[in-house]
């Protein structure tokens, strides 16, 4: 009965003067007047910056919503979401525009839920990830459109196929007992990636993102990480297996969020398919190598799932609303998602944060880092943790600490300096191994040829 209160109660607060929108498909100039629209309008909450340009110049821009923007606030969690990664997947790209003028009417009519939420959070909200794919797509339109037309960028790649590959990293290292968090980048990573995946890797690298979402189309479910599975010499076979994270309790949590705020994505039957509860786990979908989803929760702090919203990846307009209306409440749920488990500073005994201090569950082989001013954000389902940060020259300090369904527990790490700093070699799990030694045994293994994600 919660999970389905929860969604209905969201939906009625957010029906209180709800703003009357246009539901068009926007060309590049069209989008930018968009998000340049909605940044006049909201001036003081809003802030617009590119993290870089396609291969054919167009700026990749990202609207942030925050009470202080372009400033990260200690202990106030970053949300990102990235539309249209396939050029000619429009919907999430449509849906994120809508939700960015939504925001800010919203917070100009005072609506307590929405100014509460852009106050405790720094939101990002990239619509277009390829919008060179995009064009070509476009010129098609909606009645005409080719299952592939648009999909790669102007290069011809297929942005969800372009990062690299540190699942294969990860499972040797596993074998030995190496990182569990963030992998190492192969040497000449750089030279390997698209300008689009080169410019995301650097944003995610900038900010401590917490929470994520990508958003494609051609499906309507909320798949969840691994996308990769640990065997893939049955690939040719269509071979599906279930590949869990340590946090596949958390990350289920996390889509069934979504699936049961839409309307119908948590019906299970959609486009010919079947998937309980509207999720998925990517690999037991269909293994996907060189993905962005397994990379965010690989490479940085950030827990990200992939929401196919559509079964037309190019809808009509006369759509729109009705996918928006689908879509807004579970957009808004999952950004609430990130205020949930526990978070802090880790500092020295002068009160000094200390950035990149290794925050470890017991029982979750999976680890996060403090950021730059020593902040720390651990999403963690409702119960009892023990939980210990450590960093380089310090003593590590452990707690148990209760988690409760509402909000964040607010828990702190003093550190003490080591008092006899010996040479002692460092455990593997708690610091970045080098990443030569990982791909010794690392068999490359060949890209898939796409399919939906």
């Amino acid at each position: 009965m919660a999970r389905w209160l929860r969604p209905l109660v969201g939906a009625l607060l957010l029906l209180e003067g709800a703003a009357a929108l246009s539901f068009l498909h926007h060309r590049y100039e069209e989008l930018v007047q968009a998000l340049f629209r909605v940044q006049s309008q909201c001036p003081y909450v809003t802030r617009i910056y590119s993290i870089g340009r396609s291969v054919e110049g167009r700026h990749l821009y990202v609207l942030e919503f925050s009470d202080s923007p372009g400033i990260h606030e200690p202990l106030e969690p970053e949300f990102k979401y990235v539309g249209n990664m396939h050029g000619n997947e429009v919907l999430g790209r449509e849906l994120l525009l809508q939700l960015s003028e939504f925001l800010c009417e919203e917070y100009r009519r005072g609506n307590e839920r929405i100014t509460r939420l852009i106050h405790d959070t720094r939101i990002h909200i990239m619509p277009s990830m390829n919008p060179d794919g995009y064009e070509v797509a476009a010129k098609q339109g909606p009645d005409s459109n080719g299952y592939l037309t648009g999909r790669n960028n102007a290069n011809g790649v297929d942005l969800n196929r372009n990062f690299p590959d540190l699942n294969t990293l990860m499972y040797y290292s596993r074998e030995i007992s190496g990182p569990n968090h963030h992998i190492p980048l192969p040497d000449n990573w750089k030279s390997q990636v698209e300008p689009e995946t080169l410019a995301v890797i650097q944003w995610i690298s900038s900010y401590n993102f917490v929470l994520s979402a990508n958003l494609h189309g051609g499906a309507v479910v909320a798949n969840y990480p691994y996308d990769k599975s640990q065997d893939q010499r049955f690939r040719s076979h269509r071979r599906t297996v279930n590949t869990p994270t340590p946090d596949d309790k958390l990350f289920q949590k996390l889509a069934k969020t979504y699936s049961y705020a839409h309307s119908w994505m948590h019906r299970g039957w959609n486009c010919g398919d079947y998937f309980a509860d509207g999720i998925t786990n990517g690999a037991s979908w269909y293994s996907l190598s060189k993905g962005m989803q397994d990379f965010n929760y690989l490479y940085t702090n950030c827990f990200e799932i992939t929401l196919e919203l559509s079964c037309n990846k190019f809808p009509p307009e006369e759509d729109l609303e009705r996918q928006w209306m689908a879509n807004r409440e579970a957009l808004v749920a999952f950004i609430e998602e990130v205020h949930q488990g526990i978070k802090g500073m880790v500092s020295d005994e002068n009160n000094n944060g200390i950035a990149g201090a290794v925050i470890s569950v017991q029982g979750i082989s999976h680890d996060i880092t403090s950021g730059d001013m020593g902040d720390y954000f651990r999403l963690l389902l409702p119960g009892t943790y023990t939980v210990t940060a450590s960093a380089e020259g310090y003593q590590p300090l452990t707690v148990t600490t209760t988690v409760g369904p509402a909000a964040p527990s607010l828990v702190h790490f003093q550190l003490k300096q080591e008092v006899v700093r010996k040479p002692v070699e460092r455990k593997a799990s708690g610091t970045r191994m080098n990443n030569k030694a990982l791909q010794k045994k690392v068999v490359p293994r060949a890209t898939r040829r796409g399919t939906q994600r």
